[in-house]
């Protein structure tokens, strides 16, 4: 059982949450976002919370604690860690920790093919990223003031996204500065006709 369970950051936020307390699917849920963690991992689709949940249950790491309803609620079911739970959850974090992991975000991507656009129009979609990431830390900045009774420990996912965004906000506006310096430069491609057709000429 415990070899066949598969990792995900989302899989052990859940794990992780269920060691603090035994909880609901939408306590889970509300816990996500109190403590921040929304920002660490993907919950923007409720769906896929539930298959993780579903999918730990069936791989043992959680239980079924008590299905119970409150009022105005409909019913609930609530789940709480296994001792394989625990142990799949220490292990997935020792490796978390120590192995970096081969990620295909979409920026860099899309920097590969930055020669497809001029060099003044990158200028501008690249500072305009640079002020966006200045605008996420201030305001992530004001919200770590707001818990400072929290230990250090609780934040330090704040602290390691800061210093990223931290370090890509200076060199986007470093690459920003080289272009309109004109020390970085290349010949864009011509835009293609008006009445070109976008899907390129018929086959043969």
């Amino acid at each position: 059982m415990d070899t066949a369970a598969r990792s995900s950051p989302l899989a052990l936020t859940v794990l992780a949450l269920l060691h603090h307390e035994p909880l609901h699917p939408y306590g889970v849920q509300r816990l996500i976002k109190q403590w921040g963690k929304d920002q660490v991992v993907n919950v923007g689709q409720r769906a896929s919370l539930y298959r993780t949940i579903e999918r730990l249950h069936a791989d043992g790491l959680i239980a079924v604690r008590e299905t119970g309803r409150e009022q105005a609620y409909p019913e609930r079911t609530v789940y709480e860690l296994t001792d394989a739970g625990r142990r799949i959850a220490r292990a997935w974090l020792r490796v978390m920790l120590v192995e970096p992991k081969q990620e295909f975000p979409q920026f860099p991507a899309a920097l590969s093919h930055l020669a497809m656009i001029s060099p003044a129009e990158a200028a501008e979609l690249l500072e305009r990223r640079a002020d966006r990431i200045g605008q996420a830390r201030r305001e992530r900045a004001a919200a770590l003031a707001a818990h400072t009774d929290l230990p250090r420990v609780f934040h330090l996912e704040d602290e390691h996204l800061d210093a990223i965004a931290a370090a890509e906000e200076r060199w986007l506006r470093s690459v920003v500065e080289d272009l309109r310096a004109g020390r970085l430069t290349w010949s864009a491609p011509a835009p293609p006709p008006a009445d070109a057709d976008p899907a390129g000429p018929p086959e043969r």
